[in-house]
């Protein structure tokens, strides 16, 4: 069959370039009012918003893996998914950069125009909350939840519900963690995490014993697991035992999954403070446009949201190599490429 000929693409329209040059309508400019730097506020906004629709891109891709039933050792999953996580993590690296440009624009410029917005808001990015509700910020972490959504139009409302509504990659990665099976019989018996247990109460400083009971808690007694942890006592061992034995060549990929996801949680966090730092700088101690308490929410949901400290919170339970138990010999092999 002859081959159809493609119409030449053209790079303007490729891009779409109409659509997205002749998005910027400053309110100072329809006001009359000289307001230069409403031009950059407008530019760096939108930006933001492109940058979380590629972040939103990556995590449905991401989530798309780990929605099936078995994901095979030798498939390159995990390692896609583990390269769209770092990929996630450098967009939040540019989102932080990328405050620096805002803050060329001074308190004083932004009053020029600072009134024209009322009431909107950067609370209003209905993009970054779905990004927050698909990574796995559930309703009841959320800081100021009566503020939640009251500023937001019933379209936004809904799709903030649906997105809350569907498996975050938090809930997924657990069901995930729990498939592993090597720390659990029949490669390692309930011997392995008493043995552990000793070695790690060995480790502890006076101060640190209130620790052993935590120790007990997330990983020896089931019955007194904490009902409001998101990560099962299955999942919270087996991700613990990937951390510790990550040098064996069948958890690199799953040692390097989880700790992309911390840094989710760091370039989150980091992105939270410096746009703290930039409103407090910028407006003091004003509300925001769209009436929270402007820099105090900000510093109270920087402080609560944060989506995977269950899974930061193991290291305070990590040994030194040289005082890990021994794995049986069938697992080390399992663990390599025998």
């Amino acid at each position: 069959m002859e081959k159809k000929e493609r119409p030449p693409v053209y790079y303007s329209e490729y891009l779409q370039l109409d659509k997205i040059l002749n998005a910027q309508l400053p309110e100072s400019s329809k006001e009359g009012i000289k307001a230069d730097d409403e031009m950059l506020f407008v530019i760096i906004h939108q930006t933001y918003e492109l940058w979380f629709k590629q972040i939103l891109f990556e995590l449905n891709v991401i989530r798309d893996v780990f929605k099936q039933t078995n994901i095979p050792n030798n498939s390159p999953d995990i390692y896609n998914s583990v390269h769209r996580i770092k990929r996630i993590c450098k967009i939040l690296e540019v989102a932080v950069m990328q405050m620096s440009i805002m803050e060329t624009m001074t308190p004083l410029d932004f009053l020029d125009f600072r009134d024209l917005l009322r009431p909107a808001s950067g609370f209003q990015s209905i993009q970054f909350k779905i990004i927050e509700a698909t990574l796995g910020l559930g309703y009841g972490q959320r800081h100021g939840q009566n503020y939640y959504i009251s500023q937001l139009n019933q379209q936004d409302i809904d799709r903030v519900k649906e997105a809350e509504a569907q498996e975050s990659l938090l809930v997924l990665i657990n069901k995930w963690l729990e498939r592993m099976p090597y720390a659990s019989a029949p490669f390692v018996t309930a011997d392995f995490w008493r043995e552990y247990r000793n070695a790690y109460e060995g480790t502890l400083q006076e101060a640190e014993k209130i620790n052993l009971t935590a120790f007990d808690k997330l990983f020896i007694d089931e019955t007194n697991y904490p009902a409001e942890r998101r990560f099962s006592i299955t999942a919270n061992r087996n991700a613990l035992f990937i951390m510790l034995y990550r040098d064996y060549p069948l958890l690199h990929l799953p040692y390097e999954l989880i700790s992309s996801l911390l840094e989710i949680d760091e370039g989150l966090s980091m992105w939270r403070h410096r746009h703290i730092h930039m409103v407090q700088r910028t407006i003091g101690k004003r509300v925001g446009t769209g009436g929270s308490t402007g820099a105090e929410y900000l510093r109270a949901a920087a402080d609560t949201h944060i989506i995977f400290k269950e899974m930061a919170e193991l290291t305070s339970f990590l040994l030194p190599r040289h005082a890990l138990p021994a794995l049986p010999e069938q697992l080390v092999k399992n663990l390599g490429y025998n």
